[in-house]
């Protein structure tokens, strides 16, 4: 099993530090999951059970401009690592202004994820900053509990306001409530609300429009004004709202009524799939 990796161009740097940040927002450990094409950042603890789930996706060679990898196996070219999120975008924020990052799989002890960063010094000649990060390395046979998920086909499917707005408005709400309610409709309507026994607050957002497929997949008898709604922990919320710093490229929210949400995400060249359970 190997992996090294470099990057040398500094806006794919930046960009790589933005998203293990985001993923760093999101998930207090996740799996990183490495093929010869692409890196998956994955969080799946079973929405069964009530937690979230987490599909990140980018293609290697829009990062890096080395990449070697080899796999478990031939027949199973990939490698899946545990790690703690935040150990990796820590030793990515000493990479700014850096000249080049690698990665590598090394065995120091024990199994690390080593992160090493040529940064340039005033005197133009340069200093390696090097971070070891701890990494456990995830067995063929629980493979099966970290595939892309699979989405349920969605009651309502509507593209989000800006995320800035959506995540001050849950702020709010969180101070009077712990969970709250999202709905939406084929007529490019959402409406975010919390109800307590002293209070009911509704936020309107309108003409936000929906994609084409969903309009055209909708049963025809179905009215467009008629709203799916699913109840969840606002926390959860709250949390994917956090871990969006920048405004994406695409954002959508997929509503299976009373079952789950799934936002479905594209920031660049960075795909980001996010669901959050229904409460029962």
């Amino acid at each position: 099993m190997k992996f090294r990796a470099k990057i040398v161009d500094a806006a794919s740097l930046n960009h790589f530090t933005r998203v293990s940040n985001m993923i760093a927002k999101l998930a207090k450990t996740c799996t990183l999951r490495i093929i010869p094409d692409k890196l998956n950042f994955i969080l799946s603890d079973k929405l069964a059970n009530g937690g979230v789930s987490m599909w990140c996706e980018l293609e290697q060679e829009n990062f890096f401009s080395e990449f070697q990898m080899e796999g478990v196996s031939a027949e199973n070219n990939e490698i899946y690592l545990e790690l703690t999120s935040e150990n990796l975008s820590r030793a990515l924020k000493t990479a700014q202004n850096a000249r080049t990052l690698k990665i590598k799989l090394t065995n120091k002890h024990f199994p690390c994820l080593t992160v090493s960063v040529e940064l340039l010094s005033v005197s133009s000649s340069s200093r390696i900053v090097t971070h070891d990060i701890p990494i456990k390395v995830i067995p063929r046979k629980l493979w099966k509990d970290l595939q892309e998920p699979v989405v349920p086909h969605p009651d309502v499917s509507i593209y989000l306001p800006v995320l800035k707005t959506m995540k001050s408005v849950v702020e709010k709400m969180k101070n009077i409530s712990n969970h709250l309610v999202i709905e939406a409709n084929l007529n490019g309507e959402l409406n975010m609300k919390i109800e307590t026994e002293l209070v009911c607050v509704t936020t309107h957002f309108k003409d936000l429009g929906n994609p084409p497929l969903a309009s055209e997949n909708a049963s025809q008898d179905r009215n467009p004004e008629q709203m799916a709604e699913v109840h969840l922990d606002i926390r959860k919320l709250l949390q994917f709202l956090v871990g969006q710093q920048a405004n994406p490229t695409k954002a959508l929210c997929n509503i299976v009524r009373n079952k789950m949400v799934h936002f479905d995400l594209l920031h660049e060249d960075v795909s980001l799939q996010y669901f959050i359970p229904a409460l029962s």
